[in-house]
């Protein structure tokens, strides 16, 4: 039991899912040409969204609990 009206904590899990793109060289298949090839991500990529993702988490909650009020 948890909530503002009786002052005990809030508590919920949150699933984060990996990062989609990522630098290493993957073996994929074409599904046009039904062929296997070589996927390869050019570019800059975050390899790990974990630091943003607790500050949006908070906002989020906030947001939800002030819904409510």
């Amino acid at each position: 039991m948890g909530g503002i009206s009786n002052g005990m904590p809030i508590n919920f899990e949150v699933i984060i899912k990996p990062t989609p793109s990522i630098s290493k060289e993957q073996e994929t298949i074409n599904l046009a040409t039904k062929e296997q090839s070589t996927l390869c991500i050019e570019g800059r990529h975050d390899p790990c969204i974990v630091p943003r993702a607790v500050v949006v988490i908070e906002a989020i909650a906030a947001l939800s609990v002030l819904e409510l009020m």
